[in-house]
């Protein structure tokens, strides 16, 4: 399936819907309407020389297809222009930080450099392992919300021990949460890498929180259109998705997770990873923490992404009112962009309209299964 689609752009994505079999094409619009459309300028002489040195072709400039990816199911949508990726950036908004963008700077003044005496402790105390130690978060954004520093300050010196042991030690921080407190059922895991992703300090970290009443509320709104697909289609949604993704040539497998080059995705290069919900519990975070450090170990050593975001969705960690049961464990990853600009990469098209992104995710996928993820 790699080789079938090792160079296929989303441009041709239409293209490569009509050639699927009809019952793939089918469980893909399920889940998926693609459209596509020219957008058109003219550009006057005198810009002409600017144009064809930053794009190339001045024909690329004044005819633009724009791939347009929605998914019926949890209402996401993406707009691809790949054009957006050579866009011009004012050097005077690129940061004076030097070649490693200040992180090694950032670090000689490590806040965190003692942790257990430079950062608070939950009522219930500490936990640790060899990467990392709990600490309570001095700002919280829910009654129940902690920090795991990282041993290595460094947040790009990751390896695939750490990688596990973080989520272990998340895990373990979740049961004893939730032990402490037994009314927050909802866990959610997230690394901010840096500060494009919203982290405020350098020293490697990630957050871990328990929802009381509800999950939080883009994972309830997944569970409920997951759920409203099921029952609507007689077909699990999260199956189907790795299916769509799969017969496109954007899917593959690191043991017991599927790793996806999301067709709708928020930002630049997002991967979902979806465990299998066969794994049971008590694997799931060696299969989670394998699947993840490969997939980060592509954004940083071939991508050459430096800041990212990542999201684990996880069930609640008892039975609740809703239905979770084909809920599985959900990673979604995102490149954050260069730490070298202050230009945002998040607009008002990405805050209260649609996604527009320049990655292709078949450029992703490529490079992913390149280093054999």
């Amino acid at each position: 399936m790699a080789t079938e689609y090792a160079e296929h752009t989303i441009t041709q994505l239409p293209e490569l819907i009509s050639a699927l079999s009809d019952a793939d094409r089918a469980r893909f619009k399920r889940v998926y309407a693609v459209s596509t459309a020219e957008g058109r300028l003219h550009a006057p002489i005198s810009m002409i020389p600017w144009i064809e040195s930053t794009f190339g072709k001045l024909t690329a400039v004044e005819s633009q297809r724009i791939v347009r990816v929605s998914n019926h199911v949890t209402g996401e949508g993406t707009l691809f222009n790949q054009l957006r990726a050579h866009r011009p950036i004012r050097t005077e908004l690129l940061s004076q930080s030097g070649p490693d963008n200040g992180v090694s700077a950032a670090l000689r003044d490590d806040p965190w450099a003692t942790p257990t005496e430079a950062t608070p402790q939950d009522t219930f105390g500490r936990l640790f392992n060899d990467h990392g130690v709990t600490a309570a978060n001095i700002a919280k954004y829910d009654a129940v919300h902690s920090i795991i520093v990282f041993s290595n300050p460094d947040p790009l010196a990751f390896t695939a021990e750490s990688v596990t042991a973080h989520l272990a030690l998340a895990q373990d921080w979740i049961r004893v949460a939730h032990d402490d407190d037994s009314a927050a059922v909802y866990p959610y895991i997230m690394w901010n890498c840096l500060w494009r992703a919203g982290g405020s300090i350098v020293h490697g970290h990630t957050q871990v929180s328990l929802a009381r009443g509800r999950h939080y509320a883009k994972i309830e709104r997944l569970r409920a259109d997951a759920e409203r697909y099921r029952l609507e289609n007689g077909a699990p949604y999260f199956d189907d998705l790795v299916n769509i993704h799969e017969s496109l040539g954007l899917a593959h497998r690191v043991g017991d997770v599927s790793v996806l080059a999301h067709l709708t995705p928020l930002k630049e290069k997002e991967c979902l990873l979806i465990v299998d919900s066969s794994v049971r519990e008590s694997a799931r975070g060696k299969a989670l923490g394998a699947a993840l450090f490969d997939t980060l170990r592509v954004y940083r050593d071939i991508l050459g992404v430096r800041s990212f975001n990542v999201g684990v969705l996880l069930p609640p960690v008892n039975q609740t009112v809703e239905s979770w049961e084909e809920f599985p464990v959900v990673v979604r990853i995102v490149d954050r962009g260069s730490l070298e600009t202050r230009t945002s990469d998040i607009g008002g098209m990405e805050m209260f309209a649609e996604s527009v992104v320049a990655a292709d995710p078949f450029a992703v996928h490529r490079a992913l299964i390149a280093e054999g993820v």
